[in-house]
């Protein structure tokens, strides 16, 4: 059960997707086409690595197929899973029993998923999750997850049927920046909407708070926990939605450099990232560790006191923007549990906030991620750009070759993505 005291100030509009359901323009009609009928549900195929209990593709098909909560109702979303594929089905495989349950076949190819065992493209939209599973791990610890493989089988049907239909994919577009750039090409040449990401972005905030839009930021700084690459991931997509609504939007990556271990508190006392945007970030987590129980309440974690102590393992991230906004990432496994960020505007305002992600079993922050995943399918148009998703997952690949090359600092050309966020704000559901 979730502490009493926590408020949600969810500050999203709501949006009445059944009011939109005539309107959602779902795919890049041939002509002659039929107009899709706004009348029945949108349906959609699954493309997943496995269906199993807590995997992604559970949180975010179960809620395809009964509803999730939004906004103090249940809501059943105007979406039909009529097709799957998974690549791998190991012990505790649902897909079968999800197929009997629902209605839905499980086919044995992509293509044969979209096509629905026909022989034209017979859905209205592709969601991609491609998370878990046994795939192979390269040398900068990536799991080299089939996303962009499993999106290309996609394009194909698309280009062989002469029919486009939105797509959505989990977290990271492809642990390579390069592929991932195929990606975004693809969607704008064959012109569907494309979204992609992870749940952080849209989940809950503590405070409801937002970087204004147009916004002049001197330094931003973003604090996680877990493993790489999944979990810095998630951290790099939480930062870039904050600040990519800075006055000018994103305007690309300069450099990255990747520091472990002393180098990391070396680096906060050379001024390379703000100690004080740091004690911001921590005064807003709910987790904060002590060295012991008794001592959980630590005050000196900003200043460095206590926290080499806990953070066996520290990395810091630093991310030098085109138009020299510096950002930093901080992964402090031990120190705290959650995900806090802290920014300073150029009038000196500082702004910090809570990433809230509710715990298992029924991790409702994948619900915000649905919500949106549909609001697309609805309406035909992604609700915010695929470029976030591109910039956060192609940091981290030259950041992991930045860790495997010695920490050094790598100028990124290659990373001029530059983009627009959208004035609406869509955190908290």
């Amino acid at each position: 059960m979730m502490p009493t005291r926590r408020r949600f100030l969810g500050a999203a509009a709501v949006t009445t997707f059944a009011s939109l359901a005539g309107a959602r323009g779902l795919t890049k009609a041939a002509a002659g086409d039929p107009a899709p009928d706004s009348a029945r549900p949108i349906r959609i195929a699954i493309v997943t690595t496995v269906w199993t209990y807590q995997s992604h593709a559970q949180h975010m098909g179960d809620r395809f197929l009964i509803g999730y909560p939004r906004h103090g109702r249940w809501h059943r979303p105007p979406i039909q899973v009529v097709s799957l594929y998974v690549d791998q089905k190991p012990e505790g495989d649902l897909s079968a029993q999800r197929a009997a349950d629902h209605g839905f076949t499980v086919y044995p190819s992509i293509a044969d998923a979209l096509r629905c065992g026909g022989s034209k493209l017979a859905v209205d939209g592709v969601v991609i999750i491609a998370e878990h599973g046994e795939y192979p791990i390269n040398e900068k610890g990536q799991i080299l997850y089939p996303r962009f493989e499993f999106f290309q089988e996609a394009v194909k049907v698309f280009e062989q049927d002469g029919r486009a239909v939105p797509v959505f994919n989990d977290k990271h577009l492809s642990y390579s920046w390069q592929k991932a750039q195929q990606m975004v090409e693809d969607s704008r040449r064959l012109d569907f909407p494309f979204l992609a990401g992870s749940s952080l972005p849209v989940t809950w905030r503590l405070p409801a708070v937002e970087v204004p839009w147009g916004a002049e930021l001197e330094e931003a700084l973003m604090v996680g926990v877990g493993g790489s690459d999944p979990m810095d991931y998630h951290a790099l997509e939480a930062m870039q939605c904050m600040v990519e609504r800075r006055k000018g939007g994103e305007t690309g990556i300069r450099s990255v450099q990747l520091l472990q271990g002393d180098a990391v508190w070396k680096a906060g006392e050379d001024g390379l990232w703000s100690r004080r945007l740091l004690e911001a970030a921590f005064a807003r987590s709910d987790s904060m560790q002590g060295l012991s129980e008794l001592d959980s309440r630590p005050q000196e974690l900003a200043n460095n006191g206590e926290l080499p102590k806990l953070v066996k393992d520290p990395a810091a991230y630093l991310i030098e923007r085109n138009d020299g906004l510096r950002t930093t990432l901080l992964m402090l496994n031990g120190a705290v549990q959650d995900y806090t960020f802290a920014a300073r505007m150029k009038n000196g305002e500082l702004l910090s906030t809570q990433f809230f992600l509710p715990p298992t079993p029924n991790v409702t922050y994948s619900a915000c991620l649905v919500a949106q995943i549909e609001r697309m399918l609805v309406t035909g148009k992604a609700p915010y750009p695929v470029q976030r998703t591109q910039t956060a997952c192609s940091i981290l690949d030259r950041c992991l070759d930045s860790k495997v090359s010695g920490n050094i600092c790598l100028e990124t050309p290659e990373l001029n993505i530059t983009y627009l966020a959208p004035k609406e704000s869509l955190f908290g559901g």
